[in-house]
């Protein structure tokens, strides 16, 4: 499992999840959508925190910077 999710990008997704949990636990959101953001935060936490993301390999994207 090659790292394939730069710094900014792990980042992003791991504000996006933050405010998605925020959201959730205040109630803004509910019923079917709360479920389903809960479920992207969750994929968008997981995938910032270890740095691969399994659609980015499947469509060959590497957001990581090369020296």
């Amino acid at each position: 499992m090659n790292r394939n999710v730069g710094k900014i990008d792990a980042i992003i997704r791991i504000i996006v999840a933050v405010v998605i949990s925020a959201l959730f636990i205040t109630h803004t959101i509910t019923n079917t959508l709360a479920q389903a953001a809960i479920i992207i935060g969750g994929i968008l936490l997981f995938t910032g925190i270890m740095n691969f993301c399994p659609l980015y390999a499947l469509l060959k994207i590497n957001t990581i910077k090369r020296k």
